[in-house]
């Protein structure tokens, strides 16, 4: 009798600990969702950063092959400064490597200069409005366009090119480009170009990585095609579109991270980023920034000086 009672605490315990083991697997597939998307900042710590709350992740299971010095897939992230004005700090040798391949992620840090850039996946309603306050301003940006877009969004394309802001190149397909073979890559990124040109008589010249998956290789292939890739030195949760917070949230986001040289990515698809937009540039100003013209960042990336 024991003996059976034991064997019977055993199983109950064997059962705890698979029950345990499934319910700490469960919290973690809804904690960690496609994490290796740019929705999240992966600082020098190891720790991804999305909005206010911060997750411990080991980096390699982030950026997996991140130790291939050539093929590995790297994840685009920034350790932000903490403060206005502070620098932000990227990981250490990567800026290095995006010179070498005439990429950038941040301007030059002695100038009070500011660069807007918005990623266009879809239009959500609200790239007008966004339009009409850098019409108001006279400020102009890149907008990084997909595939999709590129083909149904014709008339505020136009617009842009009319009112000189940049459009840049986002991939036909947002398909993470380590994950591609050459000619794959190429097709993804020469493909939309090629496209691009045929409706506006104009190539383009920046290109934004999808999710921000980078490798040495994809930016020599790249470079090589003549692209200039853009990264960033802030951007912030702003892509969910059911999870929006109101434009103080994203005013305050993004004004509490202004720095000299900034390359701002926000995304068009947000509600608050296109209310609090007006109000941002008129805070930059107040506290002595400019708006640069997103035309300079080739010549800066290819070691020019505007």
């Amino acid at each position: 009798m024991a003996e059976l009672k034991k064997l019977n605490q055993n199983i109950l315990l064997l059962i705890i600990v698979v029950l345990a083991v499934l319910a700490f697997s469960l919290f973690l597939s809804r904690e960690l969702p496609n994490i290796s998307t740019w929705s999240y900042t992966l600082e020098l710590t190891g720790t991804l950063t999305e909005g206010n709350e911060n997750v411990d992740i080991d980096p390699e299971y982030f950026a997996s092959g991140i130790n291939d010095s050539y093929t590995g897939l790297r994840s685009w992230g920034i350790r932000r400064g903490g403060k206005p004005g502070a620098i932000p700090k990227a990981d250490p040798g990567t800026p290095e490597l995006l010179t070498k391949y005439n990429s950038i992620y941040i301007a030059d840090t002695e100038k009070p200069k500011i660069y807007l850039t918005f990623d266009e996946g879809y239009e959500n309603g609200y790239t007008p409005k966004i339009l009409d306050v850098l019409y108001e301003n006279k400020v102009n940006a890149i907008f990084f366009v997909t595939g999709p877009y590129l083909e149904k969004e014709d008339e505020l394309i136009r617009r842009m090119i009319d009112e000189g802001h940049v459009v840049g190149n986002h991939t036909v397909n947002h398909k993470s480009l380590p994950l591609l073979d050459e000619k794959s890559l190429e097709e993804e990124v020469v493909g939309l170009d090629r496209k691009f040109y045929q409706k506006y008589g104009k190539n383009m010249v920046f290109l934004r990585p999808p999710k921000g998956e980078y490798s040495e290789k994809t930016l020599e292939i790249t470079s090589r095609l003549g692209y200039v890739n853009v990264f960033w030195s802030f951007a912030y949760d702003d892509w969910a579109v059911n999870r929006q917070r109101g434009w103080e949230y994203a005013f305050e986001k993004v004004t509490q991270n202004l720095h000299n040289g900034a390359i701002i990515l926000l995304h068009a698809v947000s509600k608050d980023n296109a209310e609090a937009l007006d109000r941002i540039i008129h805070h930059a100003r107040e506290n002595g920034y400019e708006f640069g013209d997103v035309n300079e960042l080739e010549e800066l990336a290819r070691g020019g000086r505007p």
